[in-house]
């Protein structure tokens, strides 16, 4: 299998480079991919996790190299939109992976979930295979929360090129998740690497997901954080603040 880069247009929000792309679009893409023999790994990039790409170099560098860097969150679709972007549609990781899922079922594609707490990542495959019963879960893992050694974590590479999934799905909460796929990117034969952070808890019901018209209002924040305020207040009471002071000192403009 080879690696190509391709892909949709892009906007810089705060230096890191966002995929002006949608959630139908998101779909044809991996399609394409998977067809295609290419490998890619995926960034869901919502304002926390866009916010520490943009401190940290190496993490830029992943986000801005990854296959696709998906929207999720409406600030940046709003950014993106604002930069001359009118298509761009938010591609939340529930909503994705949701989506993706009834396509596999029809198409063949195949799956492993790797991530979340003991047990998780099998019960996303039981929900999903219920749900879509020609859907292919081929492997499931969920790593300790320790660091791996490197018998247990070549163990894993093995695993998951044995198992031949084309899109493994990690759930290891941004941006951990996007360092893990950078690392194992060239090891791993799957067509798709992507980071779903929470998804895996939203869909085995472990987290409500706000109202619809909190989600396409830009209001899913508020939401999670009146569900779990002492774990998210950091996130929303500062990070709000910083990313629209940097929105307005930086406006988004499309990579040239």
């Amino acid at each position: 299998m080879q690696t190509v880069t391709s892909g949709p247009d892009r906007v810089d929000v705060l230096g890191v480079h966002v995929s002006a792309t949608n959630l139908d679009e998101t779909v044809e893409t991996f399609g394409r991919w998977i067809d295609r023999g290419e490998r890619h790994l995926v960034c869901v990039s919502d304002m926390n996790s866009l916010l520490h790409a943009s401190t940290d170099e190496h993490l830029n560098q992943v986000f801005n190299t990854s296959g696709l860097t998906v929207p999720d969150g409406m600030p940046l679709v709003w950014a993106g939109r604002k930069a001359g972007f009118e298509r761009m549609g938010r591609v939340a990781g529930p909503d994705l992976l949701e989506r993706v899922m009834a396509e596999a079922a029809e198409h063949g594609w195949t799956q492993y979930f790797y991530g979340g707490a003991e047990g998780v990542a099998a019960e996303l495959r039981d929900t999903f295979q219920e749900r879509h019963p020609a859907l292919k879960v081929v492997g499931v893992h969920c790593p300790p929360y320790r660091p791996l050694t490197d018998a247990e974590d070549a163990a894993v590479v093995a695993d998951m090129n044995a198992s031949r999934a084309d899109i493994i799905w990690v759930g290891l909460g941004a941006p951990k998740q996007e360092r893990w796929m950078a690392e194992h990117r060239d090891r791993l034969d799957a067509a798709i690497l992507i980071g779903v952070g929470a998804a895996f808890d939203f869909h085995t019901g472990r987290l409500d997901r706000a109202p619809q018209w909190m989600q396409k209002s830009g209001l899913e924040w508020s939401y999670r954080l009146y569900k779990e305020p002492r774990r998210l207040w950091k996130r929303y009471v500062l990070g709000i603040p910083r990313f629209g002071l940097g929105i307005l000192r930086n406006p988004p403009k499309p990579v040239s």
